[in-house]
């Protein structure tokens, strides 16, 4: 299907650089890919790197100051996604743009907000109330595979964090991180792209381990990000319920290198923890 995505999309590349990353090791997909669009880059892993390793070696291969990451399942309506180059040119603090992203059931999603409960950062669609249709919103996260980033400021905040490979909220945690670091998130209900997923991560992972893994990475994103005291102690009175968890102990065997990269990471910060939330209370 990604072929067939290829060919409906590329009509809509023009100036643009196109930069295909394979993140299949032993199969070269390069002549498949030029047959269809000649002036594509292809870059063909020999090792399988993870979303995040796989993404970040494509936007530094980018030689554009800006990187729209595009899932290999989205189908685009349009180029309506180049008129989001204007918002960066007039903000430099903007760190990326969201499209609008039509499900196959018709579902829009692309609008996030996020909400401290239960111990734990969690995150959902913003209601439709707090979107203007015509207008830019502020987003929580931008979604790493349909949203156009400011190549220097995604370098300077660190990249997608390859702790959280396989998948599962290494966009999340770049786009919290960069909120901190001073930048903004927005979303742009106009740029409206097709979401097909192919659900590839169900391909190769069962349920069990999926669910895991995405509990394992929020709280990596926690260990990592929070620094306001209450929060922290409202997530550590939660411990003992996490425990029971599967993923808590797949946590806690990274916490070295969770401790590590948050050195690296709070030194960006100038904003705080309910700085961020509050944007995103109604």
């Amino acid at each position: 299907m990604f072929f067939q995505y290829l060919e409906i999309n590329k009509k809509y590349f023009s100036n643009c650089e196109v930069i295909i990353m394979n993140d299949y090791p032993g199969e070269d997909i390069t002549k498949p890919i030029q047959k269809i669009y000649s002036n594509a880059i292809v870059i063909n892993n020999k090792k399988n790197l993870g979303f995040a390793g796989n993404v970040n070696q494509g936007v530094i291969k980018a030689s554009r100051d800006f990187v729209f990451l595009m899932n290999s399942d989205v189908v685009l309506k349009d180029d309506t996604f180049l008129t989001a180059l204007k918002y960066f040119k007039d903000d430099n603090d903007l760190f990326a743009v969201g499209f609008s992203q039509i499900e196959q059931d018709g579902k829009i999603v692309g609008a996030n907000r996020a909400y401290f409960q239960n111990g734990l950062i969690n995150h959902s669609s913003l209601p439709s109330n707090q979107v203007t249709h015509n207008q830019l919103t502020i987003n929580f996260w931008a979604e790493g595979g349909s949203s156009l980033f400011n190549k220097k400021l995604f370098i300077h905040i660190g990249m997608l964090d390859e702790l959280f490979n396989p998948f599962y909220w290494e966009d999340i945690d770049l786009s919290y991180r960069a909120w901190r670091a001073g930048y903004k998130i927005m979303y742009d209900p106009k740029i409206q792209v097709e979401h097909h997923h192919e659900s590839t991560i169900g391909k190769y992972f069962d349920k069990s381990k999926i669910l895991r893994t995405a509990f394992r990475n929020q709280l990596i994103f926690h260990w990592k990000n929070l620094t306001d005291k209450d929060l922290i102690l409202k997530h550590l009175f939660n411990i003992p319920k996490f425990i029971f968890v599967p993923g808590f102990f797949d946590a806690l065997l990274k916490l070295p290198n969770i401790l590590q990269e948050r050195k690296k990471t709070v030194k960006l910060f100038i904003k705080s923890d309910r700085d961020i939330l509050n944007l995103f209370i109604n």
